[in-house]
């Protein structure tokens, strides 16, 4: 029988490696799926700290069967999102499964969960619970709206924490719907916003002695976090940023412009240093003197004009050709590349971007690296995620717990891992 039919709970131990990095020592549960939880802890995992990933048992993680796209059946974004992670079965929904999970975070330094409000609590793990049993806990919860405020109880989703927070109507072009990202942006805002709260609490506990605490971190609130200086433009001004496509209203040149063999490319020429260089390289010293241009105030009240002139110039010029030219001229320029195009960038392959793997079920596999770059403490992508459903039981609840078999078979037969 292959590992990935052998009975849930009962399977031979999967070897893992051992954790090294900044965040070595540090042991975080995970009770998140598909998005934010797991992106948070996917994160910590790359620079040390040794993740256990609960998965209820049967199902698991619906990140297993996320998108359309496979290799052999395989939803490969699986692979990637839990990699450096322990995979373990256990359905805290029943009393025997709460119990085990209390013991695991009595072991345990952070935990990660992206429940609606009041799920913890409505199975007897709320905060108030978890930090009478362990005061030194860290726990970060990631929800929507965040854990209190009229709209906590509502569902959350990234598209509805993009819009309710103000990304989604500063995107696009006016007059028209307000377009995503093409990611599930909010969610990952989220996760590393948590991931950031993280940080500062176990820094907070191990360096100055503090205690637990819990992280509140809203998708809604990630997004708002972004909007630069619209809050005190609109509370002290009235003014209200519109969405204005592929321009920022007050800055230009700064666009994207097609070239001759059809790719877009960014040019941002928006410092006054930046503008003489682009000028002189594309042959129109004359804009210099050209009162509509003359000034920064000029050349955004006369965007449109500029912009034109700019998108003349690339229109007669291949891609490639113009990447050497504003290299050259030291211009603040970058190609709108898609992911085919990134895997021929040289950039991505000289920093460790784009790496190479063997994945036991897949074969070899190409998978994101780690930012940021850590120069005395790297980061590590480690081993692909297990595809076995509970692949750890063993390493956890064996080593960690010290269950034995009999113990094991009992709670499989449950179905409580």
């Amino acid at each position: 029988m292959s590992r990935a039919h052998q009975p849930s709970g009962v399977a031979g131990s999967t070897t893992t490696t051992v954790q090294t990095g900044p965040l070595a020592g540090v042991r975080v549960l995970e009770l998140g799926s598909i998005i934010a939880g797991p992106f948070a802890t996917r994160m910590l995992g790359d620079f040390g700290a040794e993740v256990i990933k609960i998965e209820l048992p049967g199902s698991g993680d619906p990140l297993r069967e996320w998108g359309v796209h496979r290799h052999e059946g395989r939803a490969l974004w699986w692979s990637v999102q839990s990699r450096n992670k322990k995979l373990i079965t256990l359905d805290v929904r029943q009393p025997a499964g709460r119990e085990l999970c209390l013991r695991l975070l009595d072991a345990c330094d952070v935990l990660v969960e992206n429940f609606r409000p009041g799920t913890l609590e409505k199975w007897g793990l709320g905060p108030g619970r978890l930090h009478e049993r362990n005061p030194k806990l860290i726990i970060a919860r990631i929800s929507g709206y965040g854990q209190t405020g009229p709209y906590a109880n509502r569902p959350g989703f990234a598209s509805a924490g993009e819009a309710v927070g103000g990304l989604r109507y500063i995107n696009g072009f006016p007059q028209q719907a307000a377009p995503r990202a093409g990611i599930s942006l909010g969610d990952s805002l989220a996760a590393m916003s948590a991931a950031q709260g993280i940080l500062m609490a176990l820094y907070h506990r191990d360096a100055n002695g503090g205690c637990g605490q819990v992280i509140d971190t809203a998708i809604t609130e990630s997004c708002f976090a972004l909007l630069e200086s619209m809050v005190p433009d609109y509370g002290k001004l009235g003014v209200i940023r519109e969405p204005s496509g592929t321009v920022l209203p007050h800055v230009a040149p700064s666009n994207v412009y097609r070239t001759r063999d059809g790719k877009w490319v960014v040019i941002a020429a928006n410092g006054e240093n930046l503008w003489r260089r682009l000028c002189h390289t594309i042959d129109r010293a004359d804009l210099l003197t050209d009162e509509r241009f003359r000034t920064l105030g000029g050349r955004v009240e006369h965007m449109t004009e500029l912009d034109a002139i700019i998108g003349e110039w690339t229109a007669q010029h291949d891609a490639a050709e113009i990447d050497r030219i504003l290299v050259a001229a030291d211009v603040v320029y970058g190609p709108v590349n898609s992911i085919a195009d990134i895997f021929q960038d040289p950039q991505f392959r000289d920093r460790d971007m784009l790496i190479e793997v063997d994945d036991p079920e897949v074969g070899p596999l190409t998978v994101p690296g780690v930012v940021p770059k850590l120069s005395a403490t790297p980061g590590n992508p480690g081993p692909t995620g297990a595809w076995e459903l509970g692949a750890h039981n063993d390493d956890v609840y064996r080593e960690l717990l010290g269950l034995d078999d009999d113990q094991l078979a009992a709670l499989a037969a449950a179905g409580t891992i």
